[in-house]
């Protein structure tokens, strides 16, 4: 068994993996593939590492969402990092990125109803209330539930039931947006990683927005992205990884000043360790690989340039 650093399985047809006994993947297998045509590809073979925030209260829970969403895909195309499918390079430096822009409208996304406006968490739920819903749980039955939205169900109940804050629970999980509110805030857009640059995706997160003077610069720097140009842009992203454009600049020159700001805010948070190094450590693999226009997916590339490399070379350098 080797556990590979990928966004995206690199051998398997989706026919060949089994699916997990969960009640709601039964639901999700039959109704998502009506909504997007990746579904199937984003439940089976796609890996992602998240970062997982707090926050104080819910003020600064939205803020911080509002900056996640809008920098998710700049992150995302830091780390691309799953160019091969079905043992082939597909010549995208990420295909997990270009599959998620195919799943569910409903449910995915950079929520772009959340960019501008007044900063209130309520405009998630109002969100959220609106998304359709998978299912119900009462005990161990399943109640299919695909053609109703929360706050549909919240009025009128379905089949006798009556909407309680479990349901709640539920129907929020069942949502996938770039970046999530929870009770923690997730940061979603990232492919599964090596073990050398995981600490990489916490770091820059936590740079950009624990520490109040550079979370008002990320504030600031996520305010210059326009929604529109920013969709357009994702399937070169997910293709060209940094080499895409947005706005008439590289992407490596948007994650280099957004690397800036993280790394700027971790110094001035100060945390050390037991050598006395900051948080800044962590980066200073993503910094290396940015300062050559780089993402994993191009060193994968390199390191195995045919366009059906060997399957055990490849195990070899994309496992942990």
């Amino acid at each position: 068994i080797a556990w590979l650093g990928l966004g995206f399985h690199p051998f398997a047809k989706r026919e060949d993996l089994p699916w997990v006994p969960k009640l709601r993947y039964r639901v999700m297998r039959e109704y998502l593939p009506t909504r997007g045509k990746y579904a199937l590809d984003m439940m089976l073979r796609t890996c992602t590492v998240q970062a997982n925030l707090d926050y104080e209260n819910v003020d600064d829970a939205f803020q911080k969402l509002r900056i996640g969403l809008r920098l998710q895909p700049i992150v995302a195309a830091a780390f691309a990092s799953s160019p091969w499918v079905e043992g082939r390079a597909t010549g995208e430096r990420s295909r997990r990125l270009h599959v998620w822009t195919h799943v569910d409208p409903d449910r995915q996304g950079l929520l772009p109803q959340l960019w501008d406006g007044p900063a209130k968490y309520e405009r998630y739920v109002e969100w959220a209330l609106d998304a359709p819903m998978f299912l119900i749980k009462r005990g161990g039955t399943l109640h299919e539930n695909t053609g109703q939205t929360f706050r549909a169900f919240l009025k009128d109940g379905f089949e006798g039931l009556v909407a309680t804050h479990a349901d709640w629970e539920t129907h929020v999980n069942s949502l996938f947006p770039e970046a999530r509110l929870k009770r923690t805030l997730e940061m979603r857009g990232a492919d599964g990683q090596k073990v050398g640059l995981l600490p990489a995706l916490p770091a820059i997160w936590k740079g950009l927005l624990y520490d109040a003077q550079t979370r008002a610069k990320a504030e600031g720097f996520a305010s210059r992205i326009h929604y529109d140009t920013l969709e357009a842009a994702r399937p070169a992203i997910a293709n060209d990884g940094l080499r895409a454009e947005l706005q008439g600049r590289s992407l490596q020159d948007w994650a280099g000043e957004l690397l800036e700001l993280a790394e700027s805010g971790l110094e001035r948070i100060g945390a050390l360790d037991a050598e006395g190094r900051d948080e800044r450590v962590h980066l200073a693999p993503l910094r290396a690989l940015l300062e050559r226009g780089q993402t994993p997916a191009d060193e994968l590339l390199a390191a195995l340039p045919d366009e059906t490399p060997d399957p055990r070379a490849l195990v070899e350098v994309a496992r942990f």
